[in-house]
């Protein structure tokens, strides 16, 4: 008979003994340390809780050989430097009070001793104020005098050289040159007045000078595209302040790779604030396209938990729901206003500029001559005679059609409107034809707008559908026979946790069983469906994000199927009169730059791009 293997042979029984400190070290520098980019971004919390102005971040082979970070804070004095590589060794908290309440980057007092146990560190330090600097090396705790400016160099070299094993799992040195400069790039967004600098094998590879206000350091770190293709995101309510910006749907990426979310000043991810950018952009992204943003919520530090990970990137809301709201609204609100008015604020400038003829000259251009025999047809409709002479006003946008009097309809009570004098009243411009029975082509001081008029009116239907629903409350149906399904503990917890919550969203279940719930209402709108999926779908969310959009979302789905059935169909003739009552409209509708699916509505052409299609001016 076959020995059994050595995994399944009965263990021998080993006495409970005290780990030595050098091995706890190690095994809390394999929670903290994860790469080279993980030392960069606890040495920089540090240097930002010492009040420095200016960081340098220098780095060779990857931040593997050596990690310097140099700053200009407060520095440490003599005696405590010898205190600072111990564990748990900390000045940000002295109490449990100060635990729950921190507001500084770090707190855990863990990271030096983790790093100096596996790896050669070094502290450079002069305390403010003090005559001299001192160096403490981490290896032998000698201590000596320097020469060194005000602030803090810490120093780390060959990383993981005391265990061997982890270093093999490393990736390239160009890959954890990234990872580092990502990490600096977190903190260089949450702190513009910090100047920042970093280098690798003695070149400068990237640098960010304080900036006097966040868009300038958006811009500077991000792209200018970012600042030019996102949104101003600024809402306060109770507890919760809400700022920043937030990418237009246009801007989404194929990756999530430019998402930052900062909580009291601390790049987080976290799971209910990923959930509320997600769902504030259900209604506008295409597929699975991913939102630009970068946020800051601002809220009272005793209703956030910071101390959940030893990375600190993780964080626990007391009110996840109250949070989940504050972001998910403020984003809605910022994305919700037409950009249509973005087009004409700057015009841009032709390549060729015609020579234009003095003021003082008047004279018209003949009309063109089609022969009798075709008629004028459109052309008299787009330029009639008495609009030639003022070739640059408008006609009347919108005029009562037999053929789509839905989109000629006036508000009730709504002023004549009067002749705008400049393509600036009209963002989308003036109606000049339709093509192919799809696009509306239309002018305005850029240059040429092309709709999709289908998609516009269908987002202008749906726009209309949701308002008319959100001025009610969700109202319940019950079921005439409960719908009741197996639940695992999970369910009924939540269940019993959300008991004042559900019936906001038209939903109640209610426990039938220790291991069964019954659906006995659902939402009015959605009699029709599934309740247990319904129920099941509303639960999981809730447990995961602390709030739950499924009802919401079915809702506008159908809001979204009947808006598509309502709007006007492709190949349909349109007047004039209304191609340009529904550029009036779109300009006046909330998210009327995407469809109900996320695609665009309208694209802009302006004259420098026509110029170029056409050589003109080369």
């Amino acid at each position: 008979m076959s020995a059994l293997p050595s995994s399944l042979a009965p263990a021998e029984r080993r006495p409970i003994r005290e780990l030595p400190d050098e091995l706890i070290s190690q095994i809390a520098a394999g929670e903290v340390v994860e790469r080279p980019a993980s030392v960069v971004r606890e040495l920089l919390d540090n240097a930002l809780d010492a009040g420095a102005r200016q960081i340098t971040v220098r780095l060779s082979a990857g931040g593997v050989r050596l990690i310097s970070v140099e700053d200009d804070g407060l520095g440490l004095p003599r005696e405590e430097l010898p205190l600072a590589l111990r564990r748990h060794a900390t000045s940000k908290i002295a109490s449990l009070n100060d635990l729950e309440t921190v507001g500084t980057m770090g707190f855990r007092g863990e990271a030096l001793a983790a790093i100096n146990a596996i790896a050669e560190l070094s502290v450079l330090s002069r305390f403010s104020g003090a005559d001299g600097a001192f160096a403490l090396d981490g290896r032998t705790g000698e201590l000596r005098p320097v020469a060194r400016a005000t602030g803090t160099t810490v120093e780390v070299r060959e990383l993981f050289f005391a265990t061997p094993a982890r270093r093999k799992f490393l990736k390239t040195d160009a890959t954890e040159l990234a990872h580092c400069i990502e990490a600096v790039r977190r903190h260089a967004l949450a702190r513009p007045e910090v100047g920042f600098s970093i280098w690798h094998d003695g070149r400068l590879v990237e640098q960010w000078r304080a900036a006097t206000g966040r868009d300038q350091r958006l811009a500077d770190t991000l792209g200018d595209d970012f600042v030019k293709h996102s949104v101003v995101v600024e809402r306060e309510g109770g507890p919760v302040r809400v700022s920043g910006r937030a990418g237009i749907p246009d801007a989404a990426r194929s990756r999530a790779d430019q998402q930052f979310f900062y909580v009291n000043g601390r790049f987080v991810r976290d799971k209910v604030l990923a959930h509320a950018v997600r769902s504030a952009y259900e209604d506008v992204l295409h597929g699975q396209r991913q939102p630009v943003y970068a946020l800051y919520l601002e809220i009272d530090p005793a209703r956030v938990d910071v101390n959940v990970h030893p990375t600190k990137i993780e964080v626990r809301f007391r009110d996840g729901r109250e949070v989940h709201q504050a972001v998910r609204h403020a984003i809605e609100d910022a994305l919700a206003a037409p950009r249509a008015g973005d087009a004409v604020a700057a015009p841009a400038e032709p390549f060729f500029k015609p020579r234009l003829a003095p003021a003082s000259a008047s004279w018209t251009q003949p009309g063109m001559q089609f022969g009798a025999e075709r008629g004028l047809g459109d052309a008299a409709a787009m330029w009639p005679a008495e609009r030639r002479e003022t070739p640059a006003a408008f006609p009347q946008p919108v005029v009562a059609s037999e053929r789509a009097p839905e989109l000629a309809a006036q508000p009730a009570g709504a002023q004549p409107r009067s002749e705008p004098a400049s393509a600036e009243a009209w963002p989308l411009g003036r109606a000049l034809a339709q093509l192919q029975g799809i696009y509306i082509l239309a002018e305005n001081s850029q240059g040429l707008v092309i709709v999709d008029m289908h998609a516009a009116h269908e987002r202008i239907v749906y726009e209309r559908l949701k308002t008319q629903l959100d001025g009610a409350a969700i109202s319940s149906q019950p079921l005439l026979i409960p719908a009741t399904f197996a639940a695992t503990p999970q369910e009924v917890a939540t269940a019993e946790a959300c008991v004042a919550v559900l019936p906001a969203l038209g939903l109640e279940i209610t426990p039938f069983s220790p291991r069964t719930l019954a659906v006995r209402a659902v939402p009015g709108t959605l009699a029709d469906g599934d309740p247990v999926e319904l129920a099941r779908s509303v639960l999981a969310e809730l447990a995961l994000h602390d709030a739950s959009t499924v009802v919401q979302r079915a809702q506008n789905e159908l809001l979204s199927t009947m808006a598509c059935h309502g709007a006007v169909r492709a190949n349909r003739k349109l007047t004039l009169d209304e191609m340009n009552a529904l550029l009036r409209q779109m300009e006046a509708t909330e998210r009327s730059d995407q469809c109900n699916h996320g695609r665009p509505t309208w694209r802009q052409l302006s004259v420098r791009e026509l110029d170029a299609l056409f050589l003109r001016g080369r």
